[in-house]
């Protein structure tokens, strides 16, 4: 038998870590992600948001909308995830979001896209080896229009510990 690939595998650290955090600093997050029509009317079904916005066309024409309207949840998660790889990969426990702010509706085929500046930093006076960490994240749709915005907060692994 060949020799198991999990014994020559690497371990590499991937995300930032505290240090890298500076107050001030712009992380432009890559590629973006288009919203599709069966997913936001899924994850409306899923997420038992029964808003016909979100699922029937006809309403929402009669609501001033153009079609269907992506549900915003989707639309909050799908930014927040766009972020995880530049603020919060590196580890450490989610520890809230506020001042969420919608700014318009987000339509099936519009692509969104991220930006975060980091606004605040502090060790932790409870949780050794770790900082707290404050984004205020954006969210753009492919004209360049805000859509969403928010601040949110983690527990981030400080690099040397020593």
């Amino acid at each position: 038998m060949s020799e198991d690939f999990r014994t020559r595998a690497k371990l590499i650290p991937k995300g930032n870590r505290y240090e890298d955090f500076e107050p001030g600093r712009v992380f432009r997050h890559h590629w973006g992600r288009t919203i599709t029509e069966s997913e936001t009317t899924l994850f409306s079904t899923l997420t038992l948001h029964f808003n016909p916005h979100y699922f029937n066309a006809a309403y929402a024409r009669a609501h001033g909308h153009p079609g269907i309207v992506a549900n915003p949840l989707l639309v909050f998660t799908t930014v927040f995830g766009l972020t995880v790889e530049d603020l919060s990969e590196g580890g450490g426990p989610f520890l809230g979001v506020n001042q969420l702010t919608y700014h318009q509706p987000v339509y099936p085929g519009d692509s969104l896209r991220a930006e975060s500046v980091v606004l605040d930093r502090r060790l932790s006076d409870s949780q050794k080896g770790f900082g707290i960490v404050t984004w205020h994240t954006k969210g753009f749709n492919q004209r360049e229009e805000e859509v969403i915005d928010f601040k949110r907060t983690n527990l981030v692994r400080v690099r040397d510990t020593n």
